[in-house]
């Protein structure tokens, strides 16, 4: 049955409207976003055959686009509006972080840094960059490795924090394996990297692992 036939109540826009999107379910959320189905399919059975086909929304927003274009009904505009509505809340919680600093309002930056990692494939090392009153400055993915690590150069990270005139950071890097728990290497390259800024009087105020949709803080945990 086309959506439009269904109650008004149980329709993904009209929910939305009257219950505010976190009522709606990945599927309907999808299925606005993809505003029409395909012959014989509506919208929402389109969503919950893409998110059967993905796994969740996280793999379907990761996907590359020969794959996505695969997918019957997928092209390459649905690709570009997908990536940019993901691009779009990134900078929404960027711009938060540049209004209020980081210490202050740590959960911003944690959102921030998962929305910005916790799709990528393979591990990826990244900094956020701080000013003098802790506010984001910049936001930067500098290593990318297979998906078990990424090779991180001490030297070209305080090539890169001294160029964007940074005097505190916060690492950041996910793990695509879904462990949330450090790993001897996570330490060890922590610690060097602290040395190394601490030449240049830069503090590291936070290490963040992203594990999925959550993330582990080292200063929390008292690694930092």
């Amino acid at each position: 049955m086309a959506i439009n036939l269904w109650p008004e109540g149980e329709r993904p826009r009209e929910k939305l409207l009257l219950s505010g999107a976190a009522s709606l379910s990945d599927a309907e959320l999808l299925a606005i976003f993809l505003r029409t189905g395909t012959k014989g399919r509506s919208a929402i059975d389109l969503a919950r055959d893409l998110l059967s086909h993905y796994g969740n929304l996280n793999a379907l927003i990761s996907s590359s686009l020969e794959d996505f274009c695969q997918y019957k009904g997928m092209g390459s505009a649905k690709f570009a509006q997908l990536q940019a509505s993901v691009e779009m809340s990134k900078r929404v919680f960027r711009d938060e972080l540049r209004e209020t600093p980081v210490i202050s309002n740590p959960e911003a930056c944690k959102r921030y840094v998962v929305h910005a990692l916790a799709h990528r494939q393979h591990e990826t090392f990244a900094i956020m960059y701080l000013d003098t009153q802790h506010a984001i400055v910049g936001f930067e993915e500098l290593f990318q490795g297979t998906i078990d690590s990424a090779s991180v150069y001490p030297r070209e990270v305080v090539r890169s924090v001294l160029k964007k005139g940074a005097v505190a950071v916060i690492l950041c890097h996910n793990h695509p394996s879904g462990s949330k728990e450090p790993s001897q290497a996570d330490i060890q390259i922590t610690r060097r990297l602290q040395s190394a800024l601490e030449l240049i009087d830069v503090k590291v105020l936070d290490h963040l692992i992203v594990a999925g949709s959550t993330s582990v803080s080292f200063a929390e945990r008292g690694l930092i």
